[in-house]
C-alpha cells in the first residue's frame, strides 16, 4: 500500500510489485489452513497497465472462477492506498452488462439483502460506506457488497487480527456456499484455536533460512539438497534417505526439524530405531496384551499427540532409524495402505481409522485410539543403509516414496567461519501449511498446471516404453507424484524444471530397476540417450559401454547429469560384476 503510487509511475512489465500481488501473497494465502483446497486465490494490479483498484480475491471454484459475476471474498484497495476492505461481495461485470445499469443495481441489492438475512456476519460492517474511488466502478463495488471490514494503510491490525477477521469472512462464505449447493454447513473451529502461527516468509525464504540453520550447526549437505528434501516431503510425507553409514541422514531429520521448531524436547521429533526382529505392524502401531489393554506403539504415540486440536498446524516428524534391518514389507505394509486413502475432510486430509477396532476392546481404548487416522501434520523419513546386513525394497515402497540418497560424500568439507556461517540461528515456529501436501488428487490442481502435467507426462510415456520390456514401468500413482513435485517447484521456484525433473527421475524411476539380463542393460542404456539429449550408440555400447560410463564429459554435460551419473554407475556394475541395481554400494 505504501509504495503502489510509485509502482504506478513505473514500468508495468515484471515489476516486483506486480510478482508481490499476483503469485506471493495468493501462495501465502493458500498455506492458512481454513483457505482450504475448493478455494481458488487470484489477484490482480492490472492487465497491460496498472489498475486503479488492485484486488486479491478467495472464490469457492464450484459456485464462481471469475471475479465478473457470482459470490467470492476479496481485498480491495482503495485508489489512494490509504485504505483496504475485506469483503464479501459479488461480481457486477456480467450482470451489469446482461441488466443494464438500473436493473443491474437492483439485482445486486436484492442479493445483498439476500444474504445478509441469511448469513450472521457477526463483526462485519454492512452498509455502503466504501470509498474506493469517486467514480465508476466505485459505486458498483458499493451497490454489490454484502459485508466488510475497513482497514487504514496507517493503523493496521496485526496478523492475528488479520487472519482471525478473514476466517469470519471465509467462514460466512463457505455457510453460503452450502446454502447454494444444497449440501450441510460444516464451519471450522475458532481460527484463534486452529491458526496460531502463519509464516511470514515465502517457502523459498524459508528454505534459505533453514539451510542457514543447519549450516550453523557445523553441518553442510550438496547444492539444492534441502530444496528436493522439502519438496519430496511436501509431494508425500514419506521420504526414504539412502547410503552408506555416516553421512547425515538422521542428522539432516533432526536439523530440519528443529529448523521449523520440532524437536525431541517438545515431543514433536521421534527417532525411531528399527528392530531386526520386527514382524508386523504391532512393533509401530501397538498390540493388545494378555489381560486386554490396548498398548500403543510409539508411532500410535506421535499421531495421537500430533491430532490433539491444539496441535493441528504443528508439524510432526517420525525417524524410522535403518528402516530396512526388518523387512519393510511386514511390519510398514499396512501403514503404506493407509497412507493411499487420505480424503479431505473440511480443511484436512485424513485416512482411514489406524488401529483396527478388533484391537480394541476397553471404552478408553476405543475413544482414545478407535478414531485415530494418520494426519496431515505427521511426517515420515525413512533412512537406510544398503548392505549385506539389510533388506531390500519392493516396488509397494518405491512406488510410495522419494529415495533421496547419500553416496556422493565431499569429505573436503570443512566449517567456515569466513561469513559468519556458525553464528547462532534462532529456531523459528513454522505452521504445518509450509510441508502440508495441498493437493490429493491431480484433478485438484490440474487446470492451472496442465501445460506443466503434460510435458511432465510426456516425458514419463517415453521413459515407461524405455521400462515395459523389463517390467519396471510406472503407473498412475507415480505419475502423480512427480506431477506434484514439479508443481510445487514451480509455484515456489525452488529449482530449475529440468533439475527437479533429473532428481525425480533419479528418486522416483531408477530406484525400480535391477538384474543381469541384456534387456535391463539395454533399457539402462536408453535411459542413458534419453538423460544425455542426444542420440548414443546403443548397440555398439551393448558390447562394451566403457566409452559411455567413463567419460566425465559426457556426464556433466548430460541434460539430466544427476541421473546420467547413476546409470553410468549401473551400466558398470552390470558389466563388471554381471548385476546391476540402484541399491549396489
Amino acid at each position: 500500500m505504501s509504495s503502489y503510487l510509485q509502482a504506478k509511475t513505473e514500468s508495468f512489465a515484471g515489476h516486483e510489485l506486480g510478482e508481490l500481488v499476483r503469485k506471493t501473497i495468493p501462495n501465502q494465502l493458500k498455506q492458512i489452513p481454513f483457505v482450504t483446497e475448493e478455494l481458488k486465490v487470484q489477484a490482480s494490479v492490472g492487465q497491460g497497465n496498472w489498475a486503479a483498484i488492485p484486488w486479491i480475491a478467495i472464490m469457492d471454484k464450484r459456485i464462481t472462477g471469475t471475479t465478473q459475476q457470482g459470490e467470492y471474498v476479496v481485498y480491495l484497495f482503495s485508489e489512494d492506498m490509504k485504505r483496504v476492505y475485506l469483503t464479501l461481495m459479488q461480481g457486477v461485470t456480467v450482470p451489469l452488462r446482461e441488466k443494464g445499469r438500473s436493473e443491474g443495481y437492483s439485482y445486486l441489492q436484492d442479493k445483498v439483502k439476500e444474504m445478509r438475512e441469511q448469513l450472521p456476519l457477526h463483526g462485519m460492517q454492512k452498509d455502503e460506506e466504501i470509498y474506493l474511488n469517486t467514480k465508476g466502478l466505485g459505486r458498483d463495488y458499493q451497490v454489490s457488497t454484502v459485508a466488510y471490514y475497513c482497514y487504514e494503510r496507517d493503523n493496521l491490525p496485526d496478523d492475528q487480527q488479520l487472519i482471525s477477521d478473514l476466517h469470519n469472512v471465509v467462514n460466512n462464505y463457505k455457510q453460503y456456499v452450502a446454502f447454494t449447493l444444497g449440501e450441510p454447513i460444516e464451519l471450522d473451529n475458532d481460527p484463534t484455536e486452529e491458526v496460531l502461527i502463519v509464516d511470514s516468509l515465502s517457502p523459498q525464504e524459508r528454505i534459505a533460512y533453514i539451510k542457514q540453520y543447519i549450516a550453523s550447526k557445523g553441518f553442510f549437505y550438496p547444492e539444492h539438497f534441502i530444496e528436493n528434501f522439502y519438496l519430496s516431503l511436501k509431494s508425500k510425507p514419506f521420504v526414504i534417505l539412502a547410503g552408506i553409514s555416516g553421512t547425515g541422514k538422521t542428522k539432516l531429520v533432526e536439523l530440519f526439524a528443529e529448523a521449523i521448531g520440532a524437536t525431541s524436547d517438545n515431543g514433536r521429533l521421534r527417532i525411531i530405531p528399527v528392530r531386526p526382529d520386527w514382524s508386523d505392524p504391532t512393533d509401530l502401531l501397538g498390540y493388545k496384551d494378555l489381560t486386554g489393554a490396548f498398548r500403543p506403539g510409539p508411532l500410535t504415540k506421535v499421531i495421537a499427540e500430533a491430532s490433539q486440536p491444539e496441535n493441528h498446524h504443528r508439524p510432526f516428524f517420525v525417524c524410522l532409524d535403518e528402516m530396512n534391518l526388518a523387512r519393510v514389507e511386514h511390519y510398514f505394509s499396512d501403514l503404506l495402505s493407509i497412507l493411499e486413502t487420505k480424503r479431505w475432510h473440511r480443511d484436512r486430509a485424513q485416512t482411514i481409522a489406524l488401529i483396527p477396532q478388533e484391537t480394541l476392546s476397553s471404552e478408553y481404548d476405543i475413544e482414545m485410539y478407535g478414531k485415530l487416522y494418520l494426519p496431515d501434520n505427521v511426517y515420515l523419513i525413512g533412512t537406510v543403509n544398503m548392505d549385506e546386513t539389510t533388506h531390500p525394497f519392493s516396488k509397494k515402497v518405491l512406488d510410495r516414496a522419494n529415495t533421496i540418497e547419500f553416496n556422493y560424500i565431499n569429505l573436503h568439507q570443512y566449517p567456515d567461519n569466513s561469513n559468519n556461517t556458525l553464528e547462532k540461528v534462532s529456531v523459528t515456529e513454522v505452521p504445518n501449511s509450509f510441508l502440508r501436501s495441498d493437493y490429493l488428487q491431480l484433478i485438484d490442481i490440474y487446470d492451472e498446471y496442465s501445460q506443466l502435467v503434460r510435458q511432465t507426462t510426456e516425458l514419463l510415456g517415453l521413459i515407461n516404453d524405455i521400462l515395459e520390456p523389463i517390467h519396471c514401468h510406472i503407473g498412475f500413482r507415480i505419475r502423480d507424484s512427480i506431477s506434484f513435485y514439479m508443481i510445487y517447484n514451480e509455484r515456489f521456484q525452488l529449482l530449475k524444471t529440468e533439475e527437479a525433473f533429473d532428481l525425480q527421475l533419479l528418486q522416483k524411476i531408477l530406484p525400480r530397476i535391477q538384474g543381469s539380463s541384456t534387456s535391463v542393460k539395454r533399457a539402462l542404456l536408453q535411459l542413458a540417450q534419453l538423460t544425455i539429449g542426444n542420440k548414443i550408440p546403443i548397440k555398439d555400447f551393448m558390447e562394451d559401454a566403457t566409452e559411455l560410463y567413463s567419460s566425465t564429459i559426457m556426464k556433466e554435460k548430460a541434460k539430466y547429469p544427476v541421473s546420467m551419473k547413476k546409470l553410468a554407475y549401473m551400466i558398470r556394475r552390470l558389466e563388471e560384476d554381471g548385476f546391476t541395481s540402484y541399491w549396489l554400494s
